[in-house]
């Protein structure tokens, strides 16, 4: 056994040596790297790293050592395109499990002047990614849905001929990773959604003279509906330059001019530059009327411009009073869809068509709120603030169990994903709530009170007008829970009618109305969402039958009626929009399922609608969601 791991060992270090020193190809004229990217918020200086990339398995078979560079230069290499999710479509146990694989990209810099520094930026690897350019190690990062940034040293850097860069991704998880992983009690995979391995979002190359803006705040302010509103805007610049640089920035909000203090900024080091303005009579954001204000920022030195940076946001207020959430003062009864970035084809890999396709059709549906399992696409972010859907923002802290999260180091990493999911999209006036996850312990104890505690402080203090909130297991059962006092917003996962939940609590669905009002009365001064209700919907059949396309149109009228009968209740999100692959084995509570595809959508994984569809967007759109 002891040989065989070492073997093991060996055979991927061959590969990974195979990788890096596999001769450099010529690069074609258009490689690939091309101006701008696939949003509108960024800085003026990226570059999307495009074009024909290479991927290839690992070959941890492959040890022998007189193979390894034919294995590398000629087999199995394949191009593709970026985004991309090299198991998309394979719904085999392995392909949940996950593996390793390998990404290759060879180009030229757009600029080959000395004086540029480079920065590489991933929007979304899972899970564990290691970096190198020609053959140096750049850095590594763990964990995806979010995006990070690595320098690209001059020990690395080519800036005349042509450039490899080399990425190895495992997406093998475990019981202590965002979500987290494991087999079930009949040995199937689980994970809480489909792994897609790969480089899922965009890869950019940002190129910085000097001065970078290294992170922009805009923070509208509003404390009545026809108020005059206040707007912060905070400029992180960062010097790349070996001595003091005097920096000035500038900007605008609107027609307004931004006036930032000149500072001078130290060798290596980051300064924080502010400005405020008032607007007398803001045009507000809301999911009826998204008004929009663009935001430009300019950092120059010495009268040079070096860099800009250009968002779009939106002026509203959020608050809760007596237990109700109020949008610019209107007391709101929110309807929406819960959805994942899933793809048939391409899995999680998606382009800006089909990030499109998903918001028209929660508009299409009558939807005013969104909802996943994790932080969605900057460019869905976008379009959410631009066709007026309010975000449900989530982390991957999904269904982890308690003793994952007595250790430190969990716990830790599950608050940098709730302060990076802050820091990366804090300026989108669609995000609703900021969620510290899905389905923990029913009754949590002193281990997840101290997890919502110090996320709670983390996420007041980096954005302090939008409130925090947990998506729970609605058991009556599970009675009313101090450990969710610092929360200011309750999602309940309500399956009333089609689970059983333990000991059978649920199998009745006219315990529905009760337990609501009993959340109600244990959380008089917290809004109450109801996060996701479904029902799976495969094939038609009776009314009476778990996984008919009629059960289901039953099911979601009963809901929708009873939700309605609660004034107090701030939204209910049906869960899902569309369907999705969740992993081998699934069932979800129907008797005839579809492993490994989640059937609860209001339409099939084609596209196509369901019955129930029409059902709930009747009702949405006759519900008054927005209030007066």
């Amino acid at each position: 056994m002891h040989n065989c791991r070492q073997l093991a060992l060996l055979s991927a270090a061959f590969a990974a040596l195979a990788v890096l020193a596999a001769p450099v190809t010529p690069v074609r004229a258009a490689d690939g790297v091309t101006r701008g990217g696939a949003t509108f918020e960024g800085p003026s200086t990226r570059y999307l790293l495009g074009g024909d990339w290479l991927f290839r398995l690992d070959r941890e078979d492959v040890g022998v050592a007189q193979n390894f560079q034919y294995q590398v230069a000629t087999d199995g290499w394949k191009a593709t395109t970026i985004p991309n999710a090299w198991n998309a479509g394979d719904d085999s146990p392995e392909s949940m499990i996950g593996t390793v694989g390998w990404y290759r990209k060879d180009f030229r810099l757009p600029d080959s002047r000395s004086k540029m520094d480079w920065i590489v930026r991933f929007e979304s690897v899972n899970y564990r990614a290691k970096i190198w350019l020609n053959g140096k190690p750049v850095g590594r990062h763990t964990g995806a849905f979010l995006p990070f940034e690595l320098r690209l040293t001059d020990r690395a850097l080519k800036r005349n001929g042509v450039n490899r860069l080399v990425v190895r991704v495992d997406n093998r998880r475990g019981p202590g990773d965002f979500p987290p992983s494991g087999f079930s009690s009949a040995g199937d995979p689980t994970g809480g959604w489909w792994n897609y391995g790969g480089l899922l979002r965009e890869v950019y190359l940002r190129r910085v003279d000097k001065l970078d803006i290294a992170n922009v705040l805009v923070r509208p302010r509003l404390r009545c509906a026809k108020c005059t509103a206040s707007v912060l805007a905070r400029v992180t610049v960062r010097s790349f330059a070996p001595r003091k640089t005097r920096v000035s920035v500038s900007g605008n909000f609107g027609n307004r001019r931004l006036r930032f203090r000149t500072k001078t900024v130290g060798g290596g080091r980051s300064a924080v530059f502010e400005a405020r303005v008032k607007l007398r009579r803001p045009r507000l954001w809301s999911p009826d009327q998204p008004r929009l204000y663009r935001a430009r920022f300019t950092v120059r030195a010495g009268g040079r411009k070096l860099q800009g940076y250009k968002l779009r946001t939106g002026v509203r207020s959020l608050k809760i009073t007596d237990g109700r959430l109020r949008l610019n003062g209107r007391l709101v009864h929110l309807r929406g869809a819960g959805l994942h970035e899933d793809d048939k084809q391409v899995g999680f890999a998606l382009d800006n068509g089909r990030r499109w396709a998903l918001i028209a059709q929660a508009k299409e549906l009558g939807a005013t709120v969104i909802r996943a399992h994790y932080p969605l696409h900057s460019r869905i972010h976008e379009l959410a603030d631009s066709r007026g859907l309010l975000v449900w923002s989530e982390v991957p802290v999904y269904n982890f169990k308690t003793s994952e999260l007595r250790r430190s180091v969990v716990r830790r990493l599950a608050v940098r994903q709730v302060e990076e999911n802050i820091i990366t999209n804090r300026n989108h006036p669609s995000i609703l709530v900021w969620s510290f996850g899905n389905e923990l312990a029913s009754r949590p104890g002193s281990t997840p009170h101290s997890y919502f505690r110090r996320a709670a402080k983390k996420a007041k203090r980096l954005d302090p007008g939008r409130p925090v909130g947990l998506a729970i297991n609605g058991y009556p059962a599970a009675g009313c829970r101090r450990q969710y006092g610092p929360l200011d917003v309750i999602g309940v996962n309500n399956y009333f009618g089609w689970y059983l939940g333990p000991g059978g609590q649920l199998i009745d669905r006219n315990g529905l109305g009760p337990y609501l009002d009993q959340v109600r009365r244990c959380y008089p001064r917290k809004a109450i969402i109801v996060s996701e209700f479904g029902a799976e919907a495969n094939r038609p059949g009776p009314v009476t039958e778990k996984g008919t396309f009629e059960f289901q149109q039953d099911f979601v009228r009963f809901h929708l009626a009873v939700y309605a009968s609660k004034p107090w209740l701030s939204g209910a999100l049906y869960w899902a929009l569309r369907e999705f692959r969740v992993r081998p084995g699934w069932a979800g509570g129907n008797p005839l399922p579809s492993p490994p595809f989640h059937k609860k959508g209001l339409l099939d994984f084609d596209g196509a609608k369901k019955p129930a569809w029409f059902d709930a967007q009747a009702n949405f759109k006759a519900t008054n969601q927005l209030g007066r």
